[in-house]
């Protein structure tokens, strides 16, 4: 049988298509996903936690008592980092055991506990990274978010930083205060020697020859976002702005391995993130606009995983298998401590290009300029997210893959074109009136579909120039009429993956409509910096589109490419919006929309108000193309947890019942027994803890703490004296999908 770390190589690492080689094809060599792999798990550390015993206790006090928790971390604590080349490539689940240095008045509740905390790498399908827990009952006291990772290969050393620590729903329910839920009290730090538990080296991406089929159902290569969770803000605000960053999961849909070779390669995909607001009229959904954008993540190192649940093919490292997942944390996409995103201004969001990264022209470079704590990550203005400004506003986030595979892919397999479902997006609440601010997912992840989909009352058409030869956007739009003889026009423009980008944007007005209120919209854009992909390192301009009315139309419009490159064009990725008030109700008519690199001005249907309105205002445009079909959307279905019954005592290896695992139960260490957790439904997988340390992970029936052999029970030896055993089921293997309610067993070892 392969030992856990074996089997975590053959998910990282699983091997390219038989046959396949990419010499002579710009790849990067086989060596580019050769290296050293290794496992580390903490050899001792230390952890603080700053708490304000004010904000902890509900006492409503304008002034903060901080005081500081000190703890050693337990040595040998079972909290697994992979690191590929000396580089941090994430946590996988675990835990760290936390012995306290200090006492400061807490609590009840939280003080029996004091002596049992864990810090705890939680699935990835979950709101929060890494969670603040009692080790032996598995209650969650605190949820942490905004949590950087640090990694120092010199020392071995992991950092874990600017952690808050907010009030779970279950805790806020103990203390009789449910509505502080998620209220922030503190903040968490932990330093941690590492130490390697296994070292494997890696030619080309395998750890040994293993063929697996290809399990996706799109032809060619696919790579869709399958879950977005964890939102949240990193570091402090810097003026009037916020840096936020999303955790997402890639999921490779085609049945063709896809490219994800690091740079300097630049065969690989870019993540950008976005944040929608939705907002205005009797019931907030009068307008969708963009409040946020960031910089772009360049991925590497892909993991093997199953999120998805397409069935990975366990093909790794420098492709995602068919079928696989690969996350990303919230503080991976935030850019962590060094911000190293790059730019979305070297990318063509179509093709997928973009310089590689030991080109005159690097996509990612950083030199030439310093960082602030919001730089390059999801830039949001304060304004946007405040509760108190924005009563009732329902908030989205949006990550999309860019990825030159699937465009090369394209060109020589007609048919097989898969760069227009690259967007996902998830509805989030805000918490907060003043930063930091805290996110909750709401609902499911809707894949494969952009975020103005959500638009309520909205219909939404498509804008593709020139198919085949460059993307899509969309024009939404709704209108409603909140006062007598007045009617409110609402247009949203979005860019997904269009490289010309969008200059002007017009609707005929009908004789004698009187238009009032005409507005624009769009959302923060970056600072330039040095090398940034922008004319002269000036960054986009954020000038806002300049509105003319005639007598027959009203146009919006930004510089032309001629005049200034940097001008405040619709570029890739982004959504502008564009309103006005009318007193004339909607007919359909089409609007035009005019380009910024090249192309000329397409129409596109719409409603605008008044009668007797020209089909289309000067200049005539060409007819709108056939659009490309567009996906349906795919809300992310939300099963039932799994569920255990409980725990039972049986003999090894025969597995004969010997009675229920209950609390207080008196085990004979010296017989040949072990306990088995049994299911109800849903479990694909079950881990085991003693005193709140790891022991295994069981991935089929029976699920036994010591395992077995075909069902040939291993016989359970726990050391003599007063134990705690935590059984808990997932609903996907190797303690993946979704976590069911542990079950909890507290017993005696007799010799």
């Amino acid at each position: 049988m392969l030992t856990g770390f074996m089997l975590t190589l053959l998910l990282l690492f699983g091997p390219p298509e038989a046959g396949s080689s990419d010499f002579g094809n710009g790849k990067s060599p086989p060596e580019a996903g050769s290296g050293t792999l290794q496992k580390m798990i903490v050899k001792s550390g230390s952890a603080t936690m700053d708490i304000d015993l004010n904000r902890l206790n509900g006492i409503n006090s304008t002034t903060e008592k901080v005081e500081t928790l000190r703890f050693a971390v337990a040595a040998n604590s079972f909290f697994p980092i992979l690191i590929f080349n000396n580089a941090l490539r994430g946590p996988t689940l675990g835990s760290m055991g936390l012995i306290p240095q200090n006492s400061v008045p807490l609590p009840a509740a939280l003080i029996a506990s004091l002596n049992q905390l864990v810090i705890e790498k939680i699935e990835w399908s979950g709101a929060f990274d890494i969670v603040v827990r009692d080790g032996q009952s598995g209650f969650v006291f605190f949820n942490i978010e905004g949590n950087l990772y640090h990694y120092d290969a010199g020392s071995q050393l992991l950092s874990i930083h600017g952690g808050r620590l907010l009030i779970s729903k279950e805790f806020a329910n103990a203390l009789g205060r449910p509505s502080d839920t998620a209220l922030m009290v503190g903040k968490i730090s932990v330093a941690a020697a590492m130490q390697p538990i296994e070292i494997d080296q890696v030619l080309n991406g395998e750890p040994q020859s293993v063929a697996m089929p290809a399990v996706g159902t799109q032809p060619g290569p696919d790579v869709i976002v399958g879950n977005l969770s964890g939102l949240a803000q990193f570091g402090n605000a810097v003026g009037t702005q916020v840096g936020l960053a999303v955790q997402t999961v890639s999921c490779n849909h085609g049945q063709v391995d896809l490219d994800w070779f690091k740079l300097p390669d630049n065969d690989h995909p870019v993540i950008p993130q976005n944040l929608y607001r939705m907002s205005g009229g009797t019931n907030n959904t009068e307008r969708f606009e963009q409040v946020g954008q960031s910089s772009v993540k360049h991925v590497f190192f892909a993991e093997a995983q199953n999120f998805c649940g397409f069935g990975c093919d366990g093909v790794g490292s420098t492709h995602l298998g068919s079928g696989c997942s690969d996350p990303y944390t919230a503080s991976e996409n935030s850019g962590g401590t060094t911000h190293n995103l790059g730019s979305r201004a070297w990318i063509n969001p179509f093709t997928g290009s973009f310089p590689r990264g030991d080109s005159q022209t690097p996509p990612d470079d950083h030199t030439g300029h310093v960082h602030t704590a919001v730089s390059h990550r999801l830039l949001v203005e304060i304004n946007d997210l405040s509760t108190t400004l924005n009563p009732g506003a329902t908030y989205f986030a949006e990550a999309q893959y860019v990825t030159p595979h699937e465009y090369a892919w394209c060109q020589t397999h007609p048919g097989q074109c898969n760069q227009y479902n690259n967007a996902s997006y998830r509805q989030f609440s805000v918490t907060g009136t003043n930063p930091p601010f805290s996110f909750s997912a709401v609902g499911s992840t809707v894949r494969m579909q952009p975020a103005i989909e959500a638009w309520a009352g909205a219909t939404i058409n498509q804008i593709e120039p020139d198919p085949g030869n460059d993307g899509f956007g969309l024009l939404g739009y709704k209108v409603t009429n909140p006062s007598a003889g007045i009617w409110h026009y609402e247009y949203a423009v979005y860019n997904q993956n269009l490289d010309r980008a969008i200059q002007s944007f017009s609707v005929p007005l009908g004789a004698g409509v009187k238009v009032s209120n005409i507005g624009f919209h769009a959302p923060p854009q970056h600072p330039g910096w040095a090398n940034d992909g922008t004319q002269n390192d000036a960054g986009y301009s954020s000038t806002p589109w300049t509105a003319t009315q005639t007598t027959n139309s009203l146009k919006w419009v930004t510089g032309t490419f001629a005049q200034n490159q940097n001008a405040n064009a619709i570029r890739w990725g982004t959504l502008y919006n564009f309103r006005f008030d009318a007193d004339q109700p909607p007919q359909t008519a089409t609007a035009t929309v005019g380009f910024f690199k090249t192309g000329s001005p397409i129409s596109v249907q719409t409603r605008i108000p008044g009668q007797g309105v020209t089909p289309t205002p000067t200049p005539t445009p060409k007819p709108t193309p056939t659009p490309t079909p567009r996906p349906t959307p795919t809300p992310t279905p939300t099963p039932a947890p799994p569920q255990l019954s409980g725990m039972t005592v049986v003999t090894a290896p025969a597995g004969t019942v010997v009675a229920p695992f209950t609390n207080g139960y008196s085990y004979s260490s010296s017989s040949n027994l072990s306990v088995r957790a049994d299911p109800v439904s849903g479990v694909a997988s079950v881990t085991f803890k003693l005193d709140g340390t790891f022991i295994r992970t069981e991935n089929v029936v029976p699920y036994s703490v010591a395992g077995d052999n075909n069902g040939s029970y291993n016989p359970w030896r726990p050391a003599a004296g007063n134990h705690t055993l935590v059984a808990t089921p997932f609903s996907k293997t190797n303690a993946t999908g979704i976590s069911g309610m542990p079950v909890t067993v507290s017993f005696t070892a007799t010799p």
